[in-house]
C-alpha cells in the first residue's frame, strides 16, 4: 500500500545561531557597547542609548523573528524586517559620527577598506575582535562596524527575499494545515479504497472456493449413492444365489 509522508504544519526553521547574519548582529551590539564606552560621553548623550538600544534590537528581532517562524512567516518576515531597520539606523549613526567628528570613511579605494572588508566578512565572533577593540582609533573602529553594518543589511536581505519566495511556495501556517488536513484525508481515502479493493478480491475468493466446495460435495454425494446402489446390487444376486 503506497503511503504519503505526512503534511508538516510547523515550518522547519533554521536555528538563529547559526545564521551569520544573526553572528555578526551580535558581535556588532558587543562592539557598538564597547565603542560608546571608549569615545562617547556617557553621561549627557543621547546618541549612547539609541546606539546600543539599535544593535540590540537588530539582534534581538532576528532572535525573535526566527523563533516564530515555525508558526508564522508573515511575524517571521516583519521582525526581520524591524531589524533592518534597526541596523539601518545604527548604520547612520556610525556614518554621523564619522562626517561629524571629522574622520575619514574607508570606502572601495581606501588602502585599508579591501583587508577590512575581508576580515569582517570571514569573522563572526566576538573572540576575534576583542583583541583589537581597546586598541583601535576611532576612525578604524567606526569604519569596522560601519562595514558589519552593511553585511548584516544585504545578508538579511537574502534571507528575506529566500523567505518571501518559500511563503509564495508554501503559505503560512492556515495554508499548511488546511494541506496538512487535506493530505490526511486523502490518505485516509486512498486506504479505504484500497481496503474495499481487498475486500472484494477475498470475496471473490471466497465465492469461487465455496462453488468449487458444492461442486466436490455433489460429486462425493452422487458417488457415495451409486456405491450403495452397486451394493444393494450385489447383496440381492448373492441372496438369490
Amino acid at each position: 500500500m503506497e503511503t504519503h509522508p505526512p503534511q508538516r504544519v510547523l515550518k522547519q526553521v533554521v536555528n538563529y545561531k547559526n545564521l551569520h547574519f544573526y553572528q555578526k548582529s551580535d558581535v556588532l551590539y558587543q562592539l557598538t557597547c564597547i565603542f560608546c564606552q571608549r569615545f562617547l560621553p556617557l553621561c549627557g548623550d543621547r546618541t549612547v542609548d539609541q546606539m546600543v538600544q539599535a544593535a540590540r534590537s537588530c539582534k534581538q528581532n532576528i532572535v525573535e523573528g526566527s523563533e516564530d517562524g515555525a508558526t508564522s512567516s508573515e511575524t517571521e518576515i516583519k521582525l526581520i524586517n524591524v531589524a533592518r531597520s534597526s541596523n539601518d539606523e545604527l548604520r547612520e549613526d556610525y556614518e554621523d559620527y564619522i562626517k561629524k567628528h571629522n574622520l575619514t570613511l574607508w570606502e572601495p579605494g581606501h588602502k585599508r577598506f579591501k583587508p577590512m572588508q575581508e576580515y569582517t566578512r570571514q569573522h563572526n565572533a566576538l573572540e576575534d575582535y576583542l583583541p583589537y577593540a581597546e586598541k583601535w582609533l576611532s576612525e578604524e573602529f567606526a569604519n569596522i562596524c560601519l562595514t558589519l553594518c552593511y553585511q548584516v543589511d544585504a545578508m538579511m536581505n537574502r534571507y528575506l527575499k529566500r523567505l518571501e519566495k518559500q511563503f509564495v511556495e508554501q503559505g503560512g501556517i492556515k495554508e499548511r494545515m488546511y494541506a496538512a488536513r487535506t493530505g490526511y484525508r486523502k490518505q485516509q481515502d486512498e486506504k479505504m479504497k484500497n481496503f474495499e479493493a481487498e475486500n472484494a478480491s477475498l470475496k471473490a475468493d471466497a465465492d469461487h472456493w465455496k462453488a468449487k466446495y458444492y461442486d466436490l460435495r455433489a460429486r462425493a454425494l452422487n458417488a457415495y449413492n451409486k456405491q450403495q446402489e452397486e451394493i444393494k446390487r450385489l447383496r440381492s444376486k448373492l441372496e438369490e444365489e
